[in-house]
Protein backbone atom coordinates (compact mmCIF):
# COMPACT_ATOMS: atom_id res chain seq x y z
CA UNK A 1 0.00 0.00 0.00
CA UNK A 2 1.26 3.44 -0.90
CA UNK A 3 1.81 5.97 1.91
CA UNK A 4 -1.22 8.12 2.82
CA UNK A 5 0.38 11.37 1.62
CA UNK A 6 0.71 9.98 -1.92
CA UNK A 7 -3.07 9.95 -2.24
CA UNK A 8 -3.37 13.76 -2.22
CA UNK A 9 -2.35 14.21 -5.87
CA UNK A 10 -4.54 11.26 -6.87
CA UNK A 11 -7.53 12.75 -5.04
CA UNK A 12 -6.95 16.14 -6.68
CA UNK A 13 -6.62 14.68 -10.19
CA UNK A 14 -9.67 12.43 -9.78
CA UNK A 15 -11.69 15.39 -8.51
CA UNK A 16 -10.72 17.44 -11.54
CA UNK A 17 -11.47 14.53 -13.87
CA UNK A 18 -14.89 14.04 -12.29
CA UNK A 19 -15.76 17.75 -12.55
CA UNK A 20 -14.71 17.83 -16.20
CA UNK A 21 -16.55 14.59 -16.89
CA UNK A 22 -19.71 15.97 -15.27
CA UNK A 23 -19.51 19.09 -17.45
CA UNK A 24 -18.93 16.98 -20.58
CA UNK A 25 -21.82 14.67 -19.66
CA UNK A 26 -24.04 17.72 -19.36
CA UNK A 27 -23.14 18.79 -22.88
CA UNK A 28 -23.65 15.27 -24.22
CA UNK A 29 -26.99 14.94 -22.46
CA UNK A 30 -28.19 18.25 -23.90
CA UNK A 31 -27.18 16.95 -27.34
CA UNK A 32 -29.34 13.88 -26.70
CA UNK A 33 -32.28 16.04 -25.67
CA UNK A 34 -32.36 19.56 -24.24
CA UNK A 35 -34.65 18.58 -21.33
CA UNK A 36 -32.53 15.86 -19.71
CA UNK A 37 -29.90 16.07 -17.00
CA UNK A 38 -26.17 15.19 -17.14
CA UNK A 39 -26.67 11.64 -15.84
CA UNK A 40 -28.82 10.77 -18.86
CA UNK A 41 -25.95 9.93 -21.19
CA UNK A 42 -24.51 7.33 -18.84
CA UNK A 43 -27.93 5.85 -18.09
CA UNK A 44 -28.72 5.45 -21.77
CA UNK A 45 -25.30 3.90 -22.41
CA UNK A 46 -25.86 1.40 -19.59
CA UNK A 47 -29.32 0.48 -20.87
CA UNK A 48 -27.92 0.11 -24.40
CA UNK A 49 -25.25 -2.29 -23.13
CA UNK A 50 -27.83 -4.34 -21.18
CA UNK A 51 -31.21 -4.21 -22.96
CA UNK A 52 -33.95 -5.50 -20.71
CA UNK A 53 -32.21 -4.35 -17.53
CA UNK A 54 -34.44 -3.73 -14.51
CA UNK A 55 -34.56 -0.21 -13.11
CA UNK A 56 -33.76 -1.57 -9.64
CA UNK A 57 -30.65 -3.34 -10.94
CA UNK A 58 -29.56 -0.17 -12.70
CA UNK A 59 -30.02 1.85 -9.50
CA UNK A 60 -27.99 -0.68 -7.50
CA UNK A 61 -25.21 -0.76 -10.10
CA UNK A 62 -24.86 3.02 -10.18
CA UNK A 63 -25.37 3.39 -6.46
CA UNK A 64 -28.45 5.63 -6.34
CA UNK A 65 -31.81 5.19 -4.70
CA UNK A 66 -34.81 3.81 -6.53
CA UNK A 67 -36.63 7.15 -6.28
CA UNK A 68 -33.75 8.98 -7.96
CA UNK A 69 -33.56 6.32 -10.65
CA UNK A 70 -37.31 6.42 -11.19
CA UNK A 71 -37.28 10.20 -11.73
CA UNK A 72 -34.38 10.03 -14.17
CA UNK A 73 -35.94 7.17 -16.12
CA UNK A 74 -39.32 8.91 -16.24
CA UNK A 75 -37.70 11.92 -17.86
CA UNK A 76 -35.93 9.72 -20.44
CA UNK A 77 -39.18 7.91 -21.16
CA UNK A 78 -41.06 11.21 -21.57
CA UNK A 79 -38.49 12.43 -24.11
CA UNK A 80 -38.97 9.30 -26.23
CA UNK A 81 -35.42 8.01 -25.71
CA UNK A 82 -36.27 5.10 -23.39
CA UNK A 83 -38.93 2.39 -23.54
CA UNK A 84 -40.31 0.43 -20.61
CA UNK A 85 -42.07 -2.91 -20.68
CA UNK A 86 -43.47 -5.04 -17.87
CA UNK A 87 -41.10 -7.54 -16.27
CA UNK A 88 -42.70 -10.97 -16.78
CA UNK A 89 -40.95 -12.25 -13.62
CA UNK A 90 -42.01 -9.37 -11.35
CA UNK A 91 -45.35 -7.63 -11.86
CA UNK A 92 -44.03 -4.49 -10.11
CA UNK A 93 -40.86 -4.28 -12.19
CA UNK A 94 -40.12 -2.85 -15.59
CA UNK A 95 -37.52 -3.79 -18.15
CA UNK A 96 -35.74 -0.98 -19.96
CA UNK A 97 -34.49 -0.56 -23.50
CA UNK A 98 -33.70 2.29 -25.82
CA UNK A 99 -36.17 3.44 -28.41
CA UNK A 100 -34.97 3.74 -31.98
CA UNK A 101 -34.60 7.49 -31.41
CA UNK A 102 -32.68 6.85 -28.17
CA UNK A 103 -30.32 4.42 -29.92
CA UNK A 104 -29.68 6.88 -32.76
CA UNK A 105 -29.02 9.81 -30.44
CA UNK A 106 -26.82 7.74 -28.14
CA UNK A 107 -24.75 6.46 -31.08
CA UNK A 108 -24.18 10.04 -32.27
CA UNK A 109 -23.22 11.17 -28.75
CA UNK A 110 -20.84 8.23 -28.35
CA UNK A 111 -19.16 9.05 -31.65
CA UNK A 112 -18.69 12.65 -30.52
CA UNK A 113 -17.33 11.62 -27.10
CA UNK A 114 -14.89 9.12 -28.61
CA UNK A 115 -13.72 11.69 -31.15
CA UNK A 116 -12.98 14.10 -28.26
CA UNK A 117 -11.04 11.38 -26.45
CA UNK A 118 -9.09 10.46 -29.60
CA UNK A 119 -8.19 14.12 -30.07
CA UNK A 120 -7.25 14.63 -26.41
CA UNK A 121 -5.08 11.50 -26.39
CA UNK A 122 -3.62 11.85 -29.87
CA UNK A 123 -0.06 11.98 -28.49
CA UNK A 124 -0.56 8.74 -26.52
CA UNK A 125 0.36 5.40 -28.02
CA UNK A 126 -2.10 2.49 -28.00
CA UNK A 127 -0.36 0.80 -25.05
CA UNK A 128 -0.88 3.91 -22.90
CA UNK A 129 -4.55 4.15 -23.85
CA UNK A 130 -5.04 0.44 -23.07
CA UNK A 131 -3.25 0.80 -19.71
CA UNK A 132 -5.40 3.79 -18.74
CA UNK A 133 -8.56 1.85 -19.59
CA UNK A 134 -7.32 -1.13 -17.55
CA UNK A 135 -6.45 1.01 -14.52
CA UNK A 136 -9.76 2.87 -14.65
CA UNK A 137 -11.58 -0.46 -14.89
CA UNK A 138 -9.77 -1.73 -11.81
CA UNK A 139 -10.54 1.49 -9.94
CA UNK A 140 -14.22 1.34 -10.89
CA UNK A 141 -14.35 -2.28 -9.78
CA UNK A 142 -12.91 -1.65 -6.32
CA UNK A 143 -14.93 1.53 -5.81
CA UNK A 144 -18.12 -0.31 -6.77
CA UNK A 145 -17.33 -3.27 -4.52
CA UNK A 146 -17.19 -2.35 -0.81
CA UNK A 147 -15.15 -5.48 -0.02
CA UNK A 148 -12.53 -4.42 -2.58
Amino acid sequence: MAPAESFGPLERELGLLLRRSHAASGRLSRDLHPDIDPAAYELLALVASSPGVRASDLAAYIGVGRGTMSRQLSKLHATGLLARRPDPDDFRGQLLELTELGAQRLAAAQQARRARLREALRSWDQREVDELAEHLSRLNHVLGNPEG
